[in-house]
């Protein structure tokens, strides 16, 4: 831009030059012509005089108009001198600040490029941590996968296994109770029993002698009533025989 505007400068001095220059062209023609026009005039005056005449004339003298475009030349081109050393002069001001600029723009762009190349090395370094950390995530989300899928196995076998030991123990409760059941049943039998065996003894030591007596006339049926009354009661169709009714029978 700088160098555009002296450019610019450059043109217009060159503009002005060229305008003094067509200035000077055209004083010169005049000047010639009224020099021309006084030598005809002079030449006039004497072919009408038609003699010598001396004339002694006390004038000014003439305006010498070459002196003055002489000098006038000269400050033009003094001007000019001036006007391209100032320009000069500011053009190469201007140059080093334009190169003061370019090298701090330089450095920076140098800097930049620098850090760039930095940036580009983290990008490169991330995307390189990224894929490793992605393949982690895929083989941890594997690993995942199959320790789900044999957890999954492994609880279903032992939901089977707690399914199978509900049913057990379903059964055993069962089992126990009917159990309890039983045993509630001969826990009563025995209660009916002990009742009964000590009405026998009771028996046996007199209360009812002769009644025990009536039923063992001979030594043989009383070793069957005797033998009777030692073992444990009997079941038959799901009734408890006492002792007595097995001594009855007996007896019969």
């Amino acid at each position: 831009a700088d160098i555009n505007g002296l450019r610019r400068v450059l043109d217009e001095l060159t503009l002005a030059r060229a305008d003094l220059e067509m200035q000077i062209e055209n004083l010169k023609e005049e000047l010639a012509y009224l020099k021309k026009n006084h030598e005809e005039e002079m030449n006039a005056l004497r072919g009408q005089v038609g003699g010598e005449i001396s004339v002694e004339m006390d004038a000014a003298p003439g305006i010498d108009l070459t002196k003055i475009l002489a000098e006038m030349r000269e400050q033009y081109e003094s001007l000019a001198d001036k006007n391209r050393r100032d320009a000069e002069q500011w053009f190469f001001s201007k140059t080093e600040e334009l190169n003061r600029e370019v090298a701090i723009n330089t450095e920076q762009l140098q800097s930049g490029k620098t850090e760039i190349t930095e940036l580009r090395r983290t990008i490169q370094s991330l995307e390189i941590d990224l894929q490793s950390q992605l393949s982690t995530k895929a083989a941890l989300e594997g690993t995942l996968a199959d320790t789900e899928a044999r957890y999954g196995t492994q609880l279903a076998q032992l939901q089977g296994l707690i399914t199978s030991v509900e049913e057990q123990l379903a059964e055993l409760r069962c089992d126990m109770e009917r159990q309890n059941q039983e045993y509630r049943v001969l826990l009563d039998v025995k209660c009916r029993l002990e009742q009964e065996i000590a009405t026998y003894r009771r028996l046996l030591e007199g209360e009812d002698a002769q009644y025990v007596e009536g039923f063992a006339w001979e030594g043989r049926r009383w070793g069957i009533v005797k033998e009777i009354e030692n073992e444990p009661p009997e079941v038959q169709d799901g009734k408890v025989i006492s002792s007595r009714e097995q001594i009855t029978q007996a007896a019969h």
